[in-house]
């Protein structure tokens, strides 16, 4: 069986999928960057958020789940939790 991944591991991958979705500098985001208010997201890009953090870690993540996802760091949170 794979290593579980590190929390660092974890955020690294959320930031890279954040950069590459939102068109975003990696020195933006940051643990405390919130996607909508920080980074200029939509509703049509969290939901592509969510989708290409699916992939990423290769989990559903359930809609009830979402409101969860709001920052960088809940994200990270919410991701080493699943996969832990």
């Amino acid at each position: 069986m794979a290593n579980p991944l590190t929390k660092e591991q974890i955020a690294e991958r959320v930031r890279n999928v954040v950069v590459n979705y939102l068109q975003v500098t990696a020195e933006s985001v940051t643990p405390d960057s919130h996607f909508v208010d920080d980074l200029g997201a939509d509703s049509l890009d969290l939901t592509e958020l969510a989708v290409a953090f699916e992939d990423e870690f290769d989990l559903e993540i359930p809609d009830a789940d979402f409101g969860q996802l709001a920052t960088v760091a809940g994200v990270v949170a919410y991701l080493d939790k699943r996969l832990h």
